[in-house]
């Protein structure tokens, strides 16, 4: 267990890192966290803002509830609104293989303490007219919804830096290593030192990770997102799909009436260096064809962006959580492969406590950064990316 006066970087200023370094200061340890560009510009702004826990590994479920509890509670912990809604989430069927897997999912989760609903095509029209005309079921989880990507890291951030955080941002490139007493960074910015370091760095986490001896299999990919034109009110919830042929379209409709999309295209590869992803307009009518199943009104409306994130994908697609294998002191959170904006305030809260405390009751096992080792090779667990 760490001393209160023990220091802590964390390194990489997304949702991941901002809201570890929130609950790391709420515990009254030293934190400086350490953001290459500006705090939330990496995937968390390309993030959908899909709060969801249907579809998950199963273990990760713990972590989400865990994370949805901190969702409901944003607003009062970091005092302001960051736009989360509880509309609930709707995943929508339109094959038999995606009945038999939502079904199987409904069934395994219960355990888990995840109650989900199933919906037959009269009950989607009644309560939700003009989605999914074709489907044939659908699940629905009425306590699961959406939140803004664009305001939730800074507010953490924000309010971590109230708490006594040091927020320091534009640092570039950062090299970090472990020393005598315990880490060094040095930045653009200037040199920190600290007892411990926190790896929250995203798609650069396994760059990092690397440089202590504990090499992960992780790739970078950008997803193809875009907004529409406002549109009058009328879709509540998040708007998702059960399929196992790679059709993982999704979207939602913000207060202000504009449609929100993503999924229904291929992630691209984006090089770390420099790690710029862009949206390809030239994709964006194939897109929306996959996504007209889900809204069919979305075929007659204007696009008016369209962008993309880098984000870090583990081979198994399951993320890096816990201490590391090789250095006492060094902490890993990262590769949460497209999945991971539900599951971050919960990740800096387990974080933190792992850190401060040395334990947690959230089970993490199957996130181990040794499990590559250990394993030989990845093991291709599908957590789903809707």
């Amino acid at each position: 267990m760490w001393e209160r006066s023990m220091r802590v970087i964390v390194l990489g200023g997304g949702l991941m890192g901002s809201a570890a370094a929130f609950f790391l200061a709420r515990r009254g340890l030293s934190v400086t966290l350490l953001e290459r560009h500006r705090v939330g510009s990496g995937a968390t702004v390309a993030s959908f803002g899909n709060i969801r826990r249907s579809g998950r590994y199963l273990p990760q479920l713990p972590l989400a509830h865990r994370s949805r509890a901190l969702w409901g509670e944003a607003e009062r912990l970091l005092g302001r609104d960051v736009e989360f809604r509880a509309t609930g989430h709707l995943r929508l069927v339109f094959d038999q293989d995606g009945l038999a897997d939502m079904r199987r999912f409904i069934v395994d989760a219960r355990p888990w303490g995840l109650e989900l609903e199933e919906l037959s095509p009269p009950a989607i029209r009644r309560r939700f007219p003009g989605l999914g005309p074709g489907a044939i079921a659908a699940s629905f989880s009425p306590q699961d919804g959406s939140g803004n990507p664009r305001l939730i890291a800074p507010a953490f951030a924000d309010a971590a830096r109230r708490l006594g955080a040091e927020i320091v941002e534009d640092c570039g490139p950062v090299e970090v290593s472990a020393t005598g007493s315990g880490f060094e960074a040095v930045t653009q910015r200037g040199r920190f030192t600290a007892d411990c370091l926190l790896n929250t760095a995203g798609a650069w986490g396994a760059r990092v990770a690397a440089s202590f001896g504990e090499p992960v299999p992780m790739s970078a990919y950008g997803p193809q997102m875009g907004v529409t034109e406002p549109l009058p009110h009328r879709i509540l919830p998040v708007v998702g799909m059960w399929s196992r042929a790679g059709g993982d379209g999704y979207l939602r409709q913000v207060e202000r009436g504009n449609i929100v999309f993503g999924g229904a295209a291929e992630r691209v590869a984006v090089p770390l260096d420099p790690g710029h992803a862009r949206a390809d307009p030239a994709r964006l009518p194939g897109q929306l064809r996959g996504l007209v199943r889900l809204l069919p009104a979305i075929a007659d409306v204007a696009v008016i962006r369209t962008w993309s994130g880098c984000e870090g994908y583990v081979a198994d697609k399951l993320p890096v959580m816990g201490p590391s294998a090789t250095t006492p002191g060094l902490f890993h959170a990262f590769g949460f492969s497209g999945h991971g904006f539900q599951l971050g305030p919960g990740v800096g809260d387990v974080m933190a406590e792992i850190i401060a405390t040395g334990r947690t009751d959230t089970p993490l096992h199957d996130f181990r950064i040794d499990r590559f080792q250990t394993a030989g090779q990845a093991v291709g667990l599908e957590a789903g990316l809707s």
